[in-house]
């Protein structure tokens, strides 16, 4: 070890060494929930032991067998496969494989077993089963094969999202004679370091870990913590940092070794904490300690690794996994919220693209919500599948932070970009609150009243130049979409507008894609038609694409346009083609849109003209938090200054038949826990300048609603009569809510429904229920 690392190091010890346990474990803990909040992951996972034969002998290991002792050398791919498919039924997501180091290098049979299989090696096998996991079922594989270096990390990355190696200790005085270590190879402190570091270079997601107890010292294991904090600052791939507490273990030569009391697993934890920094996945396996979980969470566990509920810990069979509904409970205990992850971070998992090769890349991309964690629940925007029960209000250590930005809120003053974050990251009881608090916040505001208006969609043509990824509603070089193109005649329009009148509509919503023979003109004359077909019908119409569009092709400002469209007749404009007002996000979404500041431009533009619009979000796809938080933000921003927003309307992403998600490059839309957060946090964070809250039972279907009238929603929008954008997506909704639906479910959720016109006011003649 360099002499700045044992500086380093010395100086760490004086510090830690220096303070009191309590404050110790109250700083980690501190940094924990500042990064964390209350969440605790796991991964739900099937053990696959590939072989037991191995070229080390640690002395604490029972996992390592002789030949004579281990059955046949290698499980056959038809029993890796026969431990993986119960996994895959029983919710698992991950396959760890695990497996002695390069036993061909000791072991005969394992040469000639390898031989009889056509490879040259145990990595080389391990390739294979790998890969026929993958191929076979929906496990992500991660693997845990000892020693790899740059070939062999070359060879395995395609079939793994991700890999790990403990580095156990960098002590070299482990490895004298006498010592756990001596006579295994790959123990040896710089081998093992290097396989990290080759790690890091191959880019790949990678779990390592001190063993503590088997003899080192604390200077020691800080000593190997700075070494795992320095190779991740090189290449920014250590996904997670187990801190592992040695267990004797009967018929080893360590069998009466004394194992680490609590307080110092506690220590060393907390020591990572503190030096790892708050981001840092800390792990400890909750079978190893299980009277000590709730201490070890507060030390700066944010994680418990892999549980299974179908196969044992091999490594530790002494040692029974807990009931995962065991471990929820002891976590909720502490004030936690226990939640799946996936075998690869989710850090690393919200930049597949980077971290993953393509294939498991697109697994992981449409497996993952916002936060790079999976979605657990069948319920998906527009699908039509039955959505989850939401979670009650209740107490975690984020509450006190939850409450303070809700009291905030609750006093009309804006939210900053990371409270709303904070909001958006709630989970289990605090997403209960945050939806508790938006529903008593829309109480206060609009009182109990659900509102609807009786319109029609008009979308008068499909056929668009724009290429947005989302769309699968527009025609162009897509032939892949379903449906043919078509462009509506005015006569056409007028006919519709004319019948949605007679059948008691007061509101025509007409959109259409940007045909290229349409310019400023033509909107002019589809609002000519529709009012002399349907005089005194309100006119809600053209996007701030479409106001853009007309605009320039006309060579006139937006509030000219905007004038002379209000002069023929148009009442308000819906506020969609925002999607996500951040150009991040829009740069991947929809490269040749408007952008963000453009849409607020005709925005503001339509508001000084006297026009009233509605605000959208279109969320859940390539996108996350701090990006809706700033669209919320923009939105907030606009209405203080111009008043010009009737209503909010969060939109799902319908992913089904989207391009871009057929293309593997968007999510599959929000989990449900987003869904029905978007409300409620656009309820509190818009609280003070806009009124309205609008759920769209296009996206989130009957069940779905009645769960946003619960969490801040008191407007279902309209009944639409046709519905074709969703549908176009994959919707399942169908095409029309009717009036008697729309009383059904505000009843169901304990309220009572109330015809409204565009701008909410009272409609003379309420339409017959």
């Amino acid at each position: 070890m360099r002499t700045q690392d044992r500086d380093s190091a010395a100086s760490w010890m004086q510090m830690l060494g220096g303070m009191p346990i309590e404050a110790l474990l109250d700083q980690a803990e501190a940094m924990t929930l500042a990064s964390f909040g209350a969440t605790v992951t796991y991964s739900r996972k099937v053990f696959i032991p590939l072989t037991h034969l191995c070229r080390d002998v640690c002395h604490y290991c029972t996992f390592a067998k002789a030949p004579r002792n281990a059955g046949a050398p290698y499980l056959t791919i038809d029993q890796v496969l026969e431990i993986a498919r119960p996994g895959e039924k029983a919710g698992c997501r991950e396959a760890l494989f695990t497996l002695g180091d390069r036993p061909e290098d000791r072991y005969v049979v394992a040469r000639d077993a390898l031989a009889r299989m056509g490879h040259a090696s145990t990595l080389s096998y391990l390739r294979e089963a790998a890969a026929a996991v993958l191929a076979e079922t929906s496990l992500l594989p991660h693997l845990n094969p000892g020693i790899m270096m740059d070939e062999d990390l070359a060879m395995l990355r395609p079939v793994a999202a991700s890999m790990g190696l403990m580095l156990e200790s960098t002590s070299e005085q482990l490895c004298a004679k006498g010592r756990p270590h001596h006579g295994s190879p790959d123990k040896v402190p710089a081998v093992r370091l290097a396989a990290i570091e080759a790690a890091g270079r191959a880019r790949v997601p990678f779990t390592t870990g001190l063993l503590i107890g088997i003899g080192e010292s604390r200077m020691e294991r800080i000593e190997a913590l700075l070494a795992i904090r320095d190779a991740h600052a090189r290449h920014g791939h250590v996904q997670e940092v187990i801190i592992q507490n040695f267990r004797a273990k009967p018929a080893t030569r360590m069998a009466d070794h004394a194992e680490p009391p609590l307080e110092e697993h506690l220590w060393t934890v907390a020591a990572a904490r503190l030096i790892l920094g708050p981001a840092m996945t800390i792990q400890a396996p909750p079978n190893l300690q299980p009277d000590g979980l709730a201490a070890l969470m507060r030390a700066g566990v944010n994680d418990w690794g892999g549980v299974s509920p179908v196969t044992p810990d091999h490594v530790n069979p002494e040692a029974p996994w807990p009931h995962l509904m065991a471990l929820a409970a002891a976590t909720a205990a502490a004030g936690r919220v226990l939640t799946e992850r996936l075998a690869v971070g989710p850090a690393y998992a919200k930049e597949p693209e980077r971290w993953l090769e393509p294939a498991i890349a697109l697994q992981v991309r449409r497996a993952v919500d916002a936060r790079g964690l999976p979605i657990v629940e069948r319920w998906r925007a527009g699908a039509g599948e039955a959505p989850p029960l939401l979670p009650r209000a209740g107490r975690t250590l984020s509450a006190g932070r939850i409450d303070a930005i809700l009291d905030k809120a609750a006093d009309r003053r804006g939210l900053g970009e990371g409270e709303i974050v904070t909001l958006f990251q709630a989970a289990g009881p605090d997403a209960g609150r945050v939806m508790e608090a938006a529903d008593a916040l829309r109480q206060e505001v609009v009182g109990d009243v659900v509102t609807y208006v009786v319109n029609r969609n008009i979308n008068y043509t499909n056929i668009c130049t724009y290429k947005c990824g989302f769309c699968a509603f527009s025609k162009g070089t897509a032939k892949a979409l379903r449906g043919p193109a078509y462009r509506l005649d005015l006569d056409e329009v007028a006919r519709r507008a004319a019948e949605a009148q007679a059948r008691g509509a007061t509101e025509l919503c007409l959109q259409g894609g940007i045909h290229p023979d349409y310019d400023g003109e033509t909107y002019l004359s589809i609002i000519r038609a529709v009012r002399d077909a349907a005089p005194g019908i309100h006119v809600h119409a053209f996007s701030p694409l479409e106001i853009a569009h007309g605009a320039s092709t006309m060579g006139m400002g937006l509030e000219p346009y905007l004038a002379m469209l209000k002069e023929e007749g148009l009442s308000t404009l819906p506020g969609t083609a925002a999607e996500v007002l951040h150009e991040e996000v829009r740069a991947i979404l929809c490269p040749d849109k408007v952008s963000a500041d453009e849409w607020v431009a005709v925005m503001r533009a339509a508001h000084r003209v006297g026009l009233k619009s509605t605000a959208t979000i279109m969320f859940g796809h390539v996108d996350d938090y701090s990006h809706w938080a700033r669209h919320l933000q923009i939105v907030r921003d606009v209405q203080v200054e111009t008043s010009g927003f009737t209503e909010f309307v969060p939109l799902p992403f319908v992913h089904m038949e989207a391009p871009m998600w057929r293309k593997g490059k968007a999510r599959s839309g929000p989990s449900f826990r987003e869904a029905i957060l978007m409300q409620a946090v656009a309820r509190i964070a818009l609280h003070g300048v806009i009124p309205n809250i609008q759920a769209s039972w296009v996206k989130l279907g009957e069940q779905g609603v009645i769960a946003a009238l619960r969490a801040g929603v008191n407007d279902l929008g309209g009944v639409l009569m046709e519905e074709s954008i969703t549908r176009a997506a994959g919707g399942a909704h169908g095409q029309c809510f009717d009036v008697a639906q729309m009383h059904r479910t505000a009843q169901a959720a304990g309220r009572h429904a109330r015809q409204r016109t565009t701008l909410y006011g009272t409609v003379e003649r309420q339409f017959a229920a």
